[in-house]
């Protein structure tokens, strides 16, 4: 153990495998340990390099290898598993050794390894969202169940809450069994958006105190919701060279089909985070919305940037593109700390 440089994990809820190699990228090491023990034998190893993929727990295993003094980088599944010697063959210990190889590798990319305060409010976050889907459900599960009686409702959230008491109230159309159980789903639709709104309070009440979220929400297009969101991701805005790492980090970009001299450029990669990539799509179309109510005469350069971007290649690739240049945007703001200033912006 006392050769150990470099060790790759391949986590698991219970039975963890570790692959250690020397400096000569010899195998030193191969075991299956369970979780409550790998602390105790990381421990016994010099200090040396622990690679593991970015996966649930991993922020948490990183953070306890750094106490120990090690150092803990996280890796993309995409980028280790060129590594792994058979595609054919996948198991724990193939995973390990995999893990180990790639992240010795000096053109290696590593993820950001996030603090407790920053995945306690993404927990925020990744509940809300787990919320809404449950209220989508809920709701389509109403309609759906209505629909059988011939009751056919609005789509729309509060249209559908103002109609169903009195269709619920009609007898005449729904049988008693019918009329209880939809009764009970109405509670349950009205407890989620309680429940909705409090953690849209917590998370509002994040982005007012934390300094870097108030500088994102003075970007049009970006929210109370989205600025919080940016700031529990992100951390570090530093790990990423430019603006444009940054866009490609969160699949804005587009996907290259290139050979022989000749580039293709197909649709967006659609890699990194996709619910933050989605709150930069739903601000995008916020700010299209918004320069394309604006008279002529108000346009500052970003907005006037948009209507030609519309006009020329459509609402779809014009709100990856708002999108794209937001990220820029963040990231400059959040790199170098600065504010924005809009008069700059300004083209009269």
């Amino acid at each position: 153990m006392d050769k150990i440089t470099a060790v790759g994990l391949d986590l698991a809820k219970q039975i963890i495998q570790v692959h250690g190699i020397d400096a000569a990228g010899h195998v030193v090491l191969r075991k299956a340990v369970r979780g409550e023990r790998l602390l105790a034998l990381l421990a016994q190893f010099p200090l040396c390099v622990v690679g593991m993929e970015a996966c649930s727990g991993a922020h948490h295993w990183a953070r306890q290898f750094k106490q120990l003094g090690h150092e803990p980088r996280l890796m993309a599944a995409e980028f280790v598993r060129p590594f792994r010697k058979s595609l054919a063959a996948k198991n724990d210990a193939n995973d390990a050794e995999a893990i180990c190889t790639a992240v010795v590798q000096p053109n290696m990319r590593f993820v950001s390894i996030k603090s407790v305060e920053q995945q306690a409010l993404l927990s925020l976050h990744r509940i809300r969202q787990g919320l809404i889907e449950e209220r989508t459900a809920t709701i389509n599960r109403l309609r759906g169940v209505l629909a059988e009686f011939g009751v056919v409702l609005p789509q729309s959230v509060p249209a559908l809450q103002r109609a169903l008491p009195t269709v619920l109230a009609d007898a005449e159309r729904l049988p008693a069994v019918v009329q209880r159980s939809l009764q009970l789903l109405l509670e349950h639709l009205r407890e989620l958006e309680l429940r909705l709104a409090e953690f849209d309070r917590q998370i509002a009440q994040h982005a007012k105190s934390s300094a870097p979220a108030q500088r994102l929400a003075a970007l049009p297009g970006i929210g109370p919701l989205t600025a919080s969101a940016v700031v529990a991701t992100v951390g570090n805005a530093q790990d990423y060279r430019n603006g444009r790492q940054f866009a490609a980090w969160l699949g804005l970009v587009p996907r290259q089909y290139s050979s022989g001299g000749k580039c293709k450029l197909g649709p967006i990669t659609r890699r990194g985070d996709a619910y933050l990539r989605a709150l930069l799509v739903q601000g995008a179309r916020s700010t299209l919305q918004a320069a394309l109510r604006r008279a002529p005469a108000r346009h500052d350069r970003l907005s006037a940037w948009i209507v030609q971007l519309a006009q020329r290649v459509g609402y779809h690739k014009t709100l990856v593109a708002i999108a794209n240049k937001h990220a820029r945007i963040i990231w400059a703001l959040l790199a170098r700390e600065q504010t924005l200033d809009l008069a700059r912006t300004t083209t009269h």
